[in-house]
């Protein structure tokens, strides 16, 4: 039990590296890429958050983003190896284009996290470990503290810059 345990949060670390180092690198932090995270890129930010680290979660709330697409991906692994996170990774696509997402990031996200997932289930991890740690990596970011989570994530957009 402690080792599922251990593998999920190794899981959850693995994600969470994968979807901020993409968010970060398309530059979600820099704006709202689409409608509504700029509303609630503000909003964190009058409640005392940073306002580029609050764009990157109205990005995760509005659009399939680096978030979702390894989410996805990580389902899509499990219930179908490679080509169900590929399918995962087209379903992110479109769900970016029916958004009017400019950018690629839930896409990227979704392919890369793909071959990842995969490949730590050829070292004895298993997608759903993923699945819930993907799950943890979200809440990290979205549940516990939007004060927190924005001024981290802007912390690491600036080191970025």
């Amino acid at each position: 039990m402690l080792d599922v345990i251990a593998r999920i949060l190794a899981a959850s670390l693995v994600s969470w590296l994968l979807f901020i180092t993409i968010d970060v690198l398309f530059k979600l932090p820099e704006k709202g890429g689409v409608s509504g995270a700029t509303a609630i890129g503000r909003s964190i930010e009058e409640e005392g958050g940073a306002l580029h680290g609050g764009y990157m979660m109205g990005n995760i709330v509005c659009s399939p983003d680096a978030s979702a697409g390894t989410l996805l991906a990580a389902c899509g692994v499990y219930i179908a190896g490679i080509p169900g996170g590929l399918a995962a990774a087209l379903l992110v696509y479109l769900g970016n284009r029916i958004c009017h997402d400019p950018g690629y990031a839930g896409t990227t996200g979704a392919i890369l996290a793909t071959f990842v997932v995969f490949g730590f289930t050829q070292v004895g991890f298993g997608a759903e470990e993923f699945i819930a740690g993907m799950v943890l990596a979200i809440l990290t970011i979205q549940g516990l503290s939007h004060t927190g989570a924005s001024r981290l994530l802007a912390t690491l957009w600036g080191w970025r810059a």
